[in-house]
């Protein structure tokens, strides 16, 4: 998986909207954390659950990795994305 794969998740977000990105990758709303990119924020364990189907035409449910620091903060993180608190 690669920066390009993280960016590509975050469009097909911005594409469909968060309803519609949920349904169609089995993800919800970030609880904690958010990736910020480009000045929006997107929900950081969905957004790279994607990128990793996307990369490799396997898909995760949200139970197949962790969202938090140790887990999708850190993957991100690795990849030279920002991740911060969530927002109310």
């Amino acid at each position: 998986m690669s920066e390009a794969d993280v960016v590509r998740a975050a469009q097909e977000y911005d594409r469909l909207g968060a309803e519609a990105f949920f349904a169609q990758h089995g993800f919800g709303p970030s609880r904690t954390y958010e990736l910020v990119w480009e000045g929006k924020r997107y929900p950081h364990k969905a957004v790279l659950g994607t990128a990793y189907e996307f990369a490799t035409g396997e898909r995760l449910a949200p139970g197949d990795f962790e969202g938090g620091r140790a887990g999708a903060v850190a993957v991100l993180g690795k990849l030279g994305f920002t991740i911060e608190q969530r927002r109310p």
